[in-house]
C-alpha cells in the first residue's frame, strides 16, 4: 500500500508541475499575443500618419511651386511696365526739354493711369526748381506698377507654404522613424517563440519597452488633418 501511494503522489506532482508549467506557457503566450495585438495597430496608425504627413508635405511644396511661378509672372509683368513707363517718361522729358509743348502733351497722354498719378505728384514736388525733389514718378510713393504688389503677396504666400511643406515633410519622418521601431517590436516578439523561456520574457520585456518609447513619441506629434 505504501509503495502504491508513493507512486500516486508522484504521479499527481508531476501533473501539478506541468500544470503549472503549461499555465506559465500559456500566460507567456498571451501577454505575446497582446503585445503583437498592440503593436500592430499602433504601427499601423503610425504608418498611415507618416503617409498622411509625405502627402501634405508634396502639396505645400506644389503649392509653393505655384506661388513663386505666379510671383514671377507678376514680377515680370512690373519690369515691363516699369519700362514702358520709363520710355514714356524720356519722351515726356526730352519734349519738354526743347520747348516742345505739343510733344510733350501728346507723351503726356500715352501714360498709364496708374503711372500719371505717380507723375501729377512728380509735379507737385517742383522737381524742376527744387534741389530735394525725387528724381522722377518712379520714385514716388503713388507709384505702384501693376504686379509689384502681387508679386509680394505670391512671395510672402510661396514662403508660408514652403515652411509648412518642410514641416509636414519632418513630422513624417519622424512617425517614419517611430514605424521602424514598432516593427523592430514586431520582430522581437515574432521570433521569441524559437527561444528558451527566459529569453522569451527577456524579449517580451524588451518589446513593451520599444512599444512605451514609441507610444510616447506618437502622442507628442501632431496629428495628420
Amino acid at each position: 500500500m505504501s509503495e502504491g501511494l508513493s507512486l500516486e503522489l508522484a504521479t499527481e506532482a508531476a501533473e501539478h508541475t506541468h500544470h503549472r508549467a503549461a499555465t506559465r506557457h500559456d500566460r507567456l503566450s498571451i501577454a505575446e499575443a497582446v503585445l503583437l495585438s498592440i503593436v500592430t495597430l499602433v504601427a499601423a496608425w503610425s504608418g498611415y500618419a507618416a503617409a498622411k504627413w509625405s502627402t501634405e508635405s508634396r502639396l505645400h511644396l506644389a503649392h509653393a511651386s505655384a506661388h513663386r511661378t505666379a510671383a514671377s509672372r507678376a514680377f515680370q509683368q512690373s519690369l515691363s511696365l516699369r519700362t514702358w513707363d520709363a520710355s514714356s517718361f524720356n519722351a515726356w522729358f526730352t519734349a519738354y526739354l526743347s520747348g516742345d509743348r505739343d510733344a510733350a502733351r501728346v507723351a503726356e497722354k500715352r501714360f498709364r493711369p496708374q503711372y500719371h498719378v505717380a507723375f501729377e505728384a512728380w509735379l507737385a514736388t517742383h522737381p524742376f526748381t527744387n534741389p530735394h525733389a525725387p528724381p522722377g514718378p518712379q520714385n514716388m510713393p503713388e507709384y505702384r506698377p501693376t504686379g509689384q504688389t502681387r508679386a509680394r503677396v505670391l512671395d510672402a504666400a510661396g514662403d508660408a507654404e514652403f515652411a509648412a511643406g518642410e514641416h509636414a515633410g519632418k513630422v513624417g519622418d519622424d512617425y517614419i522613424r517611430t514605424t521602424v521601431v514598432l516593427a523592430s517590436v514586431l520582430f522581437l516578439v515574432g521570433i521569441s517563440g524559437h527561444f528558451p523561456r527566459g529569453v522569451r520574457i527577456g524579449l517580451v520585456i524588451l518589446g513593451a519597452g520599444l512599444l512605451i518609447v514609441a507610444t510616447v513619441a506618437i502622442l507628442q506629434l501632431p496629428v495628420p488633418a
